[in-house]
């Protein structure tokens, strides 16, 4: 049971109605994840905005998930989990590029998340040159990071609220 429960739709203030109607708009559903963030509105604007933006990064869907996956992994967020192995599956991973992506496995992009999630941003020399080496440039290295930040925002709120799953269970 969620510590803090979403609300609905109908209860939701002037200032985040506009936004999780175009939340459901876009998704085809209204995640409690949405109608969590929604108890304070500014919260929901900032995760909606950055997200939006973030969508523009010149990391293809894939790439995203595998980000999305490996920081919700390390950050133990079950809801998020559900929600990226749903999304990643859409955008083209197989059940077993998703379980490799949440261990860090699947490419450089989910091995990076992974680090920066690990060591909460503090990378070794070593690690920098891997990513390199595997052709993250330094403009993809920020991305990367933004993508982690703005993907630990819903995974904290989550782990913190017990925000109820609304997406297919995971293994």
């Amino acid at each position: 049971m969620s510590r803090i429960p979403a609300i609905s739709l109908e209860n939701a203030t002037d200032a985040s109605r506009p936004t999780l109607e175009g939340v459901k708009k876009k998704i085809g559903f209204l995640p409690n994840v949405f109608t969590t963030l929604a108890k304070a509105p500014v919260a929901l604007e900032a995760y909606v905005q950055a997200s939006a933006i973030l969508g523009k990064t010149s990391l293809s869907a894939k790439e995203k998930e595998a980000v999305y996956l490996a920081t919700s992994q390390v950050n133990g967020c079950d809801y998020c989990l559900a929600a990226h192995s749903l999304f990643a599956s859409k955008a083209g991973l197989s059940a077993q590029d998703i379980g490799a992506a949440r261990h860090g496995e699947l490419n450089a992009y989910a091995a990076l998340a992974q680090q920066l999630t690990q060591s909460r941003g503090h990378l070794s020399d070593e690690q920098i040159a891997a990513a390199r080496a595997a052709g993250i440039d330094d403009s993809k290295i920020i991305e990367v990071i933004a993508l982690v930040a703005v993907q630990s925002l819903t995974n904290y709120l989550n782990n913190a609220a017990l925000t109820d799953i609304d997406f297919p269970a995971i293994d």
